[in-house]
């Protein structure tokens, strides 16, 4: 019998993993990231929606790993291989990173779109992740879905349509 897919919802500062036939979409891509690591060959993927690009912005006590990059990208491998994906065939994809708002002063605290990005390619450089496709930056939100069997992202940006990575 034919299991029908199912598309697994990742939330603002969440992570999850799928294998095929589902599907793994999440929402409301502004300023986050959609950071997606995957096996081609297991049909295994995982998705972060990365909203800070440092864990030391954190307050205190435990914090979420999958609200920042330096600590989601990790926790995403760890939780993939656990699952049996294989580290030497781990490909990553991302998108978001918008600049949601327009700031007369040049403050770099304000660039979290940017920060985010180049937060998430800086880990994925020091764990040998290569990035198989982004769709970054620009002023627009994204909502992204990821398949596991075909390694295909469909992205939907606001007011430019559909395209895939």
């Amino acid at each position: 019998m034919l299991k029908t897919a199912e598309i697994i919802k990742v939330g603002i500062a969440d992570m999850n993993i799928v294998k095929s036939p589902d599907l793994i979409r999440t929402t409301g891509l502004g300023s986050c990231v959609g950071v997606v690591l995957y096996d081609l060959a297991r049909e295994l993927a995982g998705m972060a929606h990365v909203m800070l690009p440092d864990s030391s912005l954190a307050r205190s006590g435990p914090i979420n790993k999958a609200k920042y990059a330096d600590t989601a990208v990790k926790e995403l491998l760890a939780v993939l291989l656990t699952q049996g994906a294989q580290y030497s065939r781990i490909k990553a994809k991302l998108a978001g990173g918008a600049q949601m708002f327009q700031f007369t002063a040049s403050n770099d605290m304000m660039r979290i779109g940017p920060r985010n990005v180049d937060s998430i390619v800086s880990e994925l450089k020091g764990l040998r992740i290569p990035i198989a496709g982004q769709d970054v930056g620009g002023s627009s939100g994204r909502t992204i879905e990821f398949n596991p069997k075909t390694g295909l992202m469909q992205i939907r940006t606001v007011n430019k349509g559909n395209s895939e990575l």
